[in-house]
Formats: structure tokens, C-alpha cells, sequence
């Protein structure tokens, strides 16, 4: 969630049990806050930046290409959280005990097989603790829509924080059908985090899921005639794997 301009709204205040407006947050700024709030975040840094360039560079090597992907994810990872809920606790430090938070709600992470796999080490080199389900699926040559081969999720999923995981969004067929597959076991919080997107994918996310935050570090120009992203940085999965 991106906060509006100038705002002193904080986002763990909103999600503390039995919390109550107050003369810092006020209900009319929570109103201003909610209204302002838009499924596209688009995670600008620049240390994203400089990165992407490099895994946007042809002549990246799989080895550069991994590592810097992954970190890319890792960085996206503070703004994607931002809004993950918390529970305060009372924790006893070397000089006295004082009221502290920690997150009240489980992780997790599905990537989309198989490039959706580059981007969880980013991720989880930051929160340790995430659980990892995966999402694997093909295209039918006839229907041209995307089907599940494989499915398999963590146990506390309907009461986590899912992230979807892809590199690119380009269609969006797939990252809806993943979507729809993890709606179907019950998950109840879902963003969509991916690197790169194009127009139409968004548009596609929206339409289909408008429940759904999508997180992107780049949003591109559109989609070719065969359907990659431009100017976008080539097939992510090959790229991670070394199978171009």
C-alpha cells in the first residue's frame, strides 16, 4: 500500500487489534488513506533500479542475472510488507520490559513454476520464517489459456499473507489462474509480486481479481507480437536457469 503525500497514517496502527483513532491518526485521514489506496504499486528505489538494468542487459550472464533477480525481490520485499498485520507483546530486554510488536499473521510464499522459483531466496533471506507453496502450470495449445500440473500449499494458508511470485507479468493468464487456484483453498490476503509487467497483464489482474495488490518494480511499454514484454528482459526462466 502506498500512503498518500504527507501523511502520518501508520499502516500497524490500522491492523493492531482493538486500536482506536487518536489525535495522530484520524478518521478522516484513515478515509483519506483507504480511498487513496490502489491495486498497481509500482516499488520505486534506486538500488531496484540499478539492478534491473543489469538483468534487463543481454549480454547478463545466468549467474549475474539470478543473483541480482533475487535481490531485486529481496528489496520489493520491504514495501510489500508494509501493511502485514501485527500484535503487540511485552518483551523483557537487558534493561527493562517494554511493549514491542511482531507479526501476527504467517507468510507465504507461492511461486509460479518455474521462474517464480528466482525470486524466493530475495524474499526469504529477509523473513526466514515464510512457508513456500508452488504453483506449476502449462498453456493448452488449443484453448491458448493456461491449466494447473501441479498444486501444492502450506497448511495455514487461508489465514497467511500469500505472495504470488513471478518475474513477469505479461498476459496475465497465469498469475490469474494461480490466483484463482489459491482462492479456491480459501486464502484470504493475496498480492501479486512480480518484476516486470506489462499494461495488459495489470488489466487482466484487475478485471479478474480486483482484490488482489499488484506489486511491480517496472511497469513496461506492452507486449510483442509474441506475446513477451517489451522492452521487458527476455524469457525470465531460461534467464534464471541457463536454458536460453
Amino acid at each position: 500500500m502506498r500512503m498518500p503525500s504527507g501523511s502520518s497514517v501508520r499502516i500497524q496502527a490500522l491492523t493492531r487489534p482493538g486500536w482506536q483513532p487518536s489525535e495522530e491518526i484520524s478518521e478522516k485521514r484513515i478515509l483519506l488513506y483507504l480511498e487513496n489506496k490502489h491495486m498497481l504499486h509500482i516499488v520505486e528505489h534506486p538500488l531496484i533500479e540499478h539492478k534491473l538494468t543489469l538483468i534487463r542487459r543481454k549480454d547478463t550472464g545466468t549467474k549475474d542475472f539470478r543473483e541480482n533477480l533475487n535481490e531485486i525481490a529481496g528489496l520489493m520485499a520491504y514495501e510489500i510488507t508494509r501493511d502485514v498485520p501485527v500484535r503487540e507483546v511485552q518483551t523483557e530486554t537487558p534493561m527493562e520490559q517494554c511493549s514491542t510488536y511482531e507479526l501476527s499473521r504467517s507468510i507465504v510464499l507461492i511461486p509460479i513454476l518455474r521462474a517464480g522459483l528466482g525470486m524466493v531466496d530475495g524474499i526469504s533471506s529477509l523473513i526466514p520464517t515464510v512457508k513456500v507453496g508452488h504453483v506449476g502450470m502449462y498453456r493448452n495449445h488449443r484453448t491458448l489459456e493456461p491449466e494447473n500440473y501441479y498444486a501444492k500449499f502450506p497448511k495455514n494458508i487461508k489465514d497467511a499473507v500469500v505472495l504470488v511470485l513471478d518475474p513477469m507479468l505479461a498476459t496475465g493468464g497465469s498469475a490469474s489462474s494461480a490466483i484463482e487456484t489459491l482462492k479456491k483453498e480459501e486464502a484470504l490476503i493475496i498480492k501479486l509480486v512480480c518484476i516486470v509487467g506489462a499494461p495488459e497483464g495489470v488489466k487482466r489482474i484487475e478485471k479478474d481479481h480486483p482484490d488482489v495488490d499488484i506489486y511491480l518494480a517496472s511497469l513496461d511499454r506492452g507486449l510483442n507480437e509474441k506475446g513477451y514484454i517489451v522492452p521487458g528482459l527476455g524469457d525470465a526462466g531460461d534467464r534464471i536457469f541457463g536454458t536460453k
